[in-house]
């Protein structure tokens, strides 16, 4: 009972690390990615969809991607995504090729997207710590039913505990890692 909290607990908070790492590669950092435009829906005869299930991504260079729509008529649908979305970037049309160009980033912008990282980062750790509130109470239920002794308890809490500070210093390591990367260019 105890190995199933634990285990679960541990793969919770591995899973809160892993949704950290994936919502700060849509922050745009000067460096062209295609998790940057992944996200964006594009009205497809009548429904949304992904952009990437109308439309080959491209990295071109180190400031520019390329998308590439696999029908003529979806060319416009994607402009009009792009431009709706909070990305802050123009696009620009050839034919049937659209081009991204990422503007180099100004200090103040930095800055503000230094401080959103630190605030996804923080919400990473709540996350972490309500699953140790979670994880704490069911041991404390498995004591109260006397389905394990007070040492047992101790020693379980001791181990959640390991894992959730295992499990921010992995938020703070992420979290600082996109900051330096930030800060950079």
């Amino acid at each position: 009972m105890l190995a199933t909290i634990k285990s679960d607990a541990q793969n919770r908070m591995a899973k809160s690390v892993e949704a950290l790492k994936h919502e700060l590669q849509r922050l745009r950092t000067g460096r062209a990615s295609t998790a940057l435009v992944e996200h964006l829906k594009v009205n497809y005869y009548g429904s949304d969809v992904p952009i990437s299930q109308v439309a080959n991504i491209a990295v071109a260079d180190a400031r520019s991607l390329v998308i590439t729509p696999w029908e003529k008529p979806m060319v416009q649908a994607v402009e009009k995504a792009i431009l709706a979305s909070d990305l802050g970037l123009t696009p620009t049309t050839a034919g049937t090729v659209i081009r991204l160009n990422m503007p180099v980033l100004t200090a103040e912008r930095r800055k503000e997207l230094a401080k959103h990282v630190s605030h996804e980062g923080e919400n990473a750790k709540i996350a972490i710590r309500n699953i140790r509130r979670d994880a704490l109470h069911q041991i404390k239920e498995l004591l109260k039913d006397k389905a394990i002794t007070e040492d047992e308890e101790r020693r379980a809490d001791d181990e959640v505990q390991k894992l959730t500070d295992k499990a921010i210093k992995d938020v703070d390591a992420v979290a600082k890692a996109k900051e330096d990367e930030l800060m950079a260019l």
